[in-house]
């Protein structure tokens, strides 16, 4: 990897580690984990189910911390990351009792940025997401790949420029999912965020990343690293593409070498 200065590193995990009290015994969550993400970097995690992915995000995110090592954010130590770090769930999280464009601004809110301020703030990238017809509307009233959508906005919206998504396609069917990710390259295409993902589907992460990391059964530890060498812009048309299926096999490979060999399919 190319030596960078500390300033230009968006994220850097060093020497991170999680255990978890159960009751008299210790859990080994993930760990020992030294990690860099660079400004701009896609990268997505893959690994094996229960490896501590998402607790990973939650570590980054600050709703956990770390029960060794550390977490850095532009540079410097980040013991204290809560709203630093923008996070969407694998469930939308939306709020039944709040219209679309009231859950798209409720990080403005909580900034105590005024309605109106934030109305304004908000409508323009509603219209961008294809929501502006549904402003009014209830989460209820939404279709899956709306939802997304509108989550994926209110995240946004936070204006943190290092985003962690756990999973966030994972409950689309087929058709709405490689739609939804079309749309998610068009659009990090375009903004200056660092995106973390989080994937079972080891083709969604070769087709949006610039990285992918696995990690390894529990406790997670990164056992490869591999850069995506595959041009952008992409679409999803490139997945039939030979050095895309060649990426794609090789991770699953890797994957298939750790333990938990049943859990792995081509959608890991």
């Amino acid at each position: 990897m190319v030596s960078r200065v500390d300033t230009d590193w968006r994220l850097e995990l060093r020497g991170v580690t999680k255990v978890f009290q159960r009751d008299q015994l210790q859990v080994h969550a993930l760990g020992p984990l030294d990690l860099r993400v660079a400004d701009g970097e896609f990268v997505s995690i893959i690994g094996p189910s229960g490896c501590g992915k998402s607790t990973l995000l939650d570590m980054i995110a600050g709703l956990e911390q770390p029960t060794s090592g550390e977490i850095w954010l532009d540079g410097a130590p980040a013991p204290y990351r809560l709203g630093k770090v923008a996070y969407m769930h694998q469930r939308d999280l939306l709020l039944p009792w709040r219209t679309v464009l009231e859950n798209a601004i409720l990080p403005l809110e909580v900034k105590r940025i005024p309605r109106r301020q934030a109305i304004e703030r908000a409508m323009p990238w509603l219209r961008r997401f294809g929501l502006a017809e549904f402003a009014s509307s209830y989460p209820a009233q939404l279709s899956g790949g709306m939802r997304q959508r509108a989550a994926f906005l209110r995240t946004l919206l936070t204006q943190c420029p290092l985003m962690l998504l756990d999973e966030p396609f994972g409950a689309l069917d087929a058709l709405t999912r490689s739609s939804m990710q079309e749309w998610l390259l068009m659009l990090w295409e375009e903004l200056d965020r660092t995106v973390i993902l989080v994937t079972h589907d080891v083709e969604e992460a070769v087709l949006l990343s610039d990285r992918v990391v696995v990690l390894s059964q529990r406790p997670g530890t990164i056992v490869a690293d591999i850069p995506v060498d595959l041009p952008r812009t992409r679409t999803y048309a490139i997945v039939t593409d030979q050095a895309f299926v060649s990426l794609k096999a090789r991770l699953l490979a890797t994957l298939r070498r750790q333990p938990t060999l049943g859990v792995v399919t081509d959608d890991a």
